[in-house]
């Protein structure tokens, strides 16, 4: 391995025995590497080690082998904060998505509504697993612009998974609360920022984390929202009150002529810069029937140019300013672009793995490839060896990941063979054998 990857890999070896650690380099070199299908086969073919008779022993790894997944996402969440973190609160956007799998033996796969292919007219469902993945939002120096780096998947089993084994079955907010208190029992040293989606905007999870965490999601245009209760006078009999006086729901401040809207020019919006948009924030209660009342601060977005819809999000942390909500909210967004890349680039959803153990470690160990990818992007344009690819007919102003991934599979392929020859020369020997190797490996990408 390059000293660079060497560096990122050293630090996840008290998890593994010797021998597994030797095979998990290989595989992590191979997973890199393979232009398309990221199967066991196809890192072992891409490494040369197409002969390899105990072959069995690099799939053991991921089916049999004993190591801890959560430990693993611990190491990787230092390695990050290490790489890129530079002060302040420490922001983490949380999302599931679906990776589409068939078949009998993938028992802990379910029916879900595929969001990428549905909309509001039109539903489409699909089969897979459900994960739930968190992601350190944080400036990327090469990149110039906020990624989301996943350190932490999960996957979320069906209900009828979980039936079948005569176990409850956990909720996607019960799952991400656990995950959020785990993350904050890691870190408890940083004030943490947790950014989700509408699908997380429920009383269970928020009331179960927002001592520890700040808490900002999407919120209910028809959401019950109340007045703080009145203070519990002395010796006043019965139960201390959770709530006081109804609020008008956000669909009636929105529609209120009287509502007093504040205009504010956001730096970073969704890509563009200098956006305008108008605003307006109050303080609240928000209760359900049988529920915790959770208070939180709720910021009302409308768009003064009608391109998108008024929305409301809401903050755990009621003094947190409203620009500064506003802004750890669009950093959320960057999490569906990993998704997208994650599938594009590194090949999930293309693995091949059947038994229990391996699907629970693959995918959230090939998330975990894209995070040491962007670390090893940033230790090479540090030596500035990171490269864009782009043409006469393309300027690229800032690198993306596909540049990041490119680099890092560059200065492996010249790594391990571009030893033989002098730097200066022109032409340059290399061992027939990676020859052959690198040939097969272009020439059958699909």
């Amino acid at each position: 391995m390059p000293c660079q990857l060497m560096n990122f890999v050293t630090a996840f070896a008290p998890l593994f025995s010797k021998p597994v650690f030797n095979h998990v380099k290989i595989l992590l070199t191979g997973a890199i590497l393979s232009p398309h299908t990221r199967t066991v086969a196809n890192a072992l073919r891409v490494m040369g080690l197409a002969g390899e008779r105990h072959f069995q022993n690099y799939h053991r790894v991921l089916s049999r082998a004993e190591w801890s997944c959560l430990a693993a996402s611990r190491i990787l969440l230092n390695l990050l904060i290490k790489t890129f973190f530079t002060g302040g609160e420490l922001i983490i956007g949380f999302d599931d998505t679906i990776e589409r799998r068939w078949g009998k033996q993938i028992k802990a796969r379910g029916i879900y509504r595929d969001a990428v292919r549905s909309s509001k007219s039109f539903f489409v469902k699909t089969s897979g697993l459900r994960w739930l993945s968190f992601m350190l939002l944080t400036d990327v120096g090469f990149a110039k612009r906020v990624w989301a780096l996943p350190f932490l998947t999960i996957l979320c089993p069906s209900e009828r998974y979980d039936e079948e084994r005569g176990r409850r079955h956990l909720k996607l907010t019960e799952r991400a609360s656990r995950a959020i208190l785990l993350i904050k029992r890691w870190l408890p040293d940083f004030d943490l920022v947790l950014v989700g989606d509408s699908s997380f905007a429920a009383l269970d999870l928020l009331a179960a984390v927002r001592e520890k965490v700040t808490v900002v999601t999407r919120l209910r245009l028809d959401a019950a929202l109340y007045k703080k209760a009145a203070a519990r006078k002395p010796g006043q009999l019965g139960r201390t009150r959770k709530k006081g006086v109804r609020l008008p729901t956000l669909q009636a401040v929105i529609a209120n002529p009287k509502t007093k809207w504040r205009r504010l020019v956001m730096k970073n919006w969704y890509g563009e810069k200098n956006r305008p948009i108008e605003i307006v924030s109050g303080k609240c209660v928000w209760y359900h029937s049988g529920k915790e009342a959770v208070p939180v601060r709720w910021v009302i977005i409308r768009d003064p140019l009608g391109k998108f819809e008024t929305q409301a999000i809401l903050c755990t942390n009621r003094e947190a300013s409203r620009r500064r909500i506003i802004e750890w909210f669009v950093k959320r967004w960057q999490v569906e672009v990993t998704f997208s890349e994650a599938r594009r680039h590194l090949g999930v959803e293309t693995n091949r793995q059947w038994s229990a153990k391996a699907m629970e470690r693959t995918t959230p160990c090939l998330f975990g490839v894209f995070s040491m990818a962007a670390m090893l992007a940033q230790e090479l344009e540090e030596a500035g060896k990171l490269k864009k690819r782009q043409a006469a007919w393309y300027e690229k102003p800032v690198a993306t990941f596909s540049d990041a991934i490119g680099s890092v599979r560059q200065q492996i392929w010249e790594w391990q063979s571009f030893q033989t020859s002098g730097a200066e020369v022109e032409m340059i020997k290399i061992p027939r054998s990676y020859l052959e190797c690198l040939t097969d490996t272009l020439c059958f990408v699909s």
